[in-house]
């Protein structure tokens, strides 16, 4: 009789263990079944899967973020702030939560509450540069030009998330400030080359330079930047000769090269900088003069670029192959401004 027992008891728990496998799996498949519908942007039914799988694991963070996003694409933001807030209000949130709820206080024009949100967020998270530049935009869309503060400390937290660079580059470029929107728009474009937004960073790179070539800054004025901007500066303006004849891809390429030239002959060490590091391997390797090109010269005059390339085939396309192999990120603590 005990073996008859425990034979059934047996029984019972493979049945049991089996029923939960095959539940688990159809989970697993409803679930999977969600992220497609988000995928194709069919929210609703989206939605109404993700709702079923709540009534199943109520606390899961994910599901509860994935019907946020449904929410908030369907403009039901109300319903996204209910999703989330309380996962924010108990300390549970991922970035992410704070990023989807943002968005949803943003649609309604609840921009006090937003601000409030993102600033505890960047208390959660101070390195994560994806929530400086979430406050950043909420500010600049706001016409408040406390914002470069945001992207500026997103840079130094988060020197390898991208978007910061990119609003710099035209936060600056906005208000005339040309050495460090050419910096920041040179750190965009290596970093996401192959980005929609890179043509027009390249764009403003070449406005910048001619800006900042045509209204060369007093002495005094020099004084009072930073020790970084004077060494920058100061050795742009020495070699400004380069330009005398005229601002285009050669000439910039001309001075590029004598720039890197100066700032590395007095082995200098105060201000170490990958994106310099990058343009003397260039040299070294004969590619610096393709790279300007690349990087200028079709924003600049496309018919020059293009009858440049045809002259300079093999040592273009050279450069291409080489460029295509690279990753470039900037490190910690090469932040100057």
């Amino acid at each position: 009789m005990f073996k008859s027992i425990y034979r059934t008891l047996l029984l019972f728990g493979i049945a049991f263990l089996i029923q939960a496998k095959i539940s688990a799996q159809n989970k697993f498949d409803e679930y999977a079944q969600a992220k497609v519908y988000l995928t194709q942007g069919d929210f609703l039914n989206a939605t109404t899967l993700i709702k079923k799988l709540l009534t199943i694991d109520s606390n899961n963070i994910d599901l509860k973020k994935d019907l946020a996003i449904c929410y908030n694409f369907q403009k039901e933001y109300n319903n996204s702030i209910l999703t989330l807030k309380p996962f924010i209000d108990n300390d549970k949130a991922d970035d992410q939560c704070f990023q989807i709820l943002g968005n949803a206080y943003k649609a309604l024009h609840q921009i006090e509450d937003c601000k409030l949100l993102f600033l505890k967020a960047i208390s959660r998270f101070p390195d994560n540069g994806a929530i400086y530049n979430e406050m950043a935009d909420l500010l600049w869309t706001n016409k408040d030009n406390t914002c470069i503060k945001y992207w500026e400390k997103g840079i130094e937290k988060d020197p390898e998330f991208s978007k910061n660079y990119y609003n710099t580059c035209r936060y600056y470029h906005s208000v005339n400030e040309n050495m460090w929107s050419l910096l920041y728009g040179e750190i965009f474009v290596n970093t996401e080359p192959n980005n929609n937004r890179t043509p027009e960073v390249k764009m403003i790179l070449v406005d910048n330079y001619r800006k900042l070539l045509t209204d060369v800054i007093t002495d005094s004025a020099l004084k009072t930047k930073n020790n970084f901007s004077q060494k920058y500066l100061g050795t742009v303006y020495k070699e400004f000769t380069a330009v005398k004849n005229g601002i285009n891809a050669i000439s910039l390429s001309l001075l590029r090269t004598k720039f890197i030239l100066d700032w590395y002959r007095d082995d200098n060490t105060e201000f170490p900088h990958q994106l310099f590091v990058f343009h003397q391997n260039l040299l070294r390797k004969g590619f610096f003069d393709a790279y300007n090109q690349w990087l200028l010269g079709s924003s600049d005059d496309l018919d020059a670029f293009q009858k440049w390339v045809q002259l300079h085939q093999q040592e273009y396309n050279s450069f291409i192959e080489f460029y295509k192999t690279q990753t470039f990120k900037m490190p910690p603590h090469q932040h100057y401004n």
